[in-house]
């Protein structure tokens, strides 16, 4: 049987999943950067997909990226199981490469991020949830990519 070794991610897209709101973030694996990349409007659990299939179009990722929600002590939340279905959903829906990161803290380390940036002046307007969820989404995506490269 001939073993076909996974190719290397390219440009990636990471997904914040929440029942109202889904953040996304486009990144580059090879850079480990990631940068916000909008909302998709979270309906009674049904996800906004023409917004998702726009960010899609545009960037044409290689592989998607989404937060896997665990407890401080690494257990399942009652959200994992939406979220697990959101991923069979992308599966199906685009036929690229879904993986999981873990997800804690992730939003609060977005919301202490835009916090000091407005303390610092370089962020002027007040922050929205959807400020949250999209930062959240890029760095659940570059803790992708860390976790990834080789030590």
């Amino acid at each position: 049987m001939l073993v076909v070794p996974e190719a290397e991610p390219g440009t990636c897209i990471g997904f914040d999943f929440g029942t109202r709101r889904i953040g996304m973030a486009v990144g580059e694996a090879r850079l480990q950067s990631a940068t916000p990349a909008g909302i998709a409007i979270n309906h009674n659990g049904t996800p906004d997909w023409t917004t998702i299939d726009a960010v899609m179009d545009q960037w044409q990722p290689t592989d998607l990226v989404v937060g896997w929600p665990l407890t401080e002590a690494g257990e399942m939340q009652e959200i994992t199981h939406h979220v697990k279905g959101f991923i069979k959903r992308l599966a199906q829906r685009y036929a690229l490469p879904v993986h999981k990161a873990d997800e804690r803290f992730s939003s609060m380390a977005a919301q202490q991020e835009l916090q000091q940036l407005r303390a610092s002046g370089q962020r002027k307007r007040k922050t929205s949830h959807a400020d949250v969820d999209t930062l959240a989404a890029a760095l659940i995506l570059e803790s992708w990519f860390t976790m990834r490269s080789p030590k």
